[in-house]
């Protein structure tokens, strides 16, 4: 039987407490990447609507596959530049698996049509991002 005690953090003054939010809250990464993230809000807030049965499913997988499309391109991010056109095309084919999922939820009629347009043109989005990004790689 395992015992756990409670972490017991250093006493921080409020200000210390607000630089740590404002920190996580900027999170300097790519528009691209946080534009994902936003995306995967969205997509979260989408599964929760959904019946058990596909939430637990196709919804646990598209987020699944934006979850794993967002770590690859922060592996993109941190690549040496002779590895990240291979990351963006792993990211590429993570966002558009993540496209046919949406599709299929649309076909299915499991969620309603606008949240799937909405999320549809935000995949959109990040895809031009990418293929920018692949482009701007690809020419050096």
């Amino acid at each position: 039987m395992c015992i756990s005690l409670p972490v017991r953090l250093p006493f921080l003054n409020s200000r210390q407490l607000l630089q740590i939010f404002f920190k996580l809250k900027s999170m300097d990464s790519l528009p691209i990447i946080n534009k994902t993230y936003d995306t995967y809000k969205a997509i979260i807030d989408l599964n929760n609507k959904l019946e058990k049965r596909r939430r637990f499913t196709l919804g646990l997988s598209l987020e699944n596959s934006i979850l794993d499309c967002m770590e690859i391109l922060v592996m993109a991010k941190n690549a040496p530049k002779t590895l990240k056109a291979a990351y963006l095309i792993k990211a590429s084919s993570k966002l558009e698996v993540s496209t046919l999922k949406l599709r299929l939820l649309l076909e299915l009629v499991l969620v309603n049509e606008t949240k799937i347009f909405q999320l549809q043109s935000q995949l959109d989005e990040i895809g031009r991002m990418l293929g920018g990004w692949l482009k701007s790689v690809q020419s050096l």
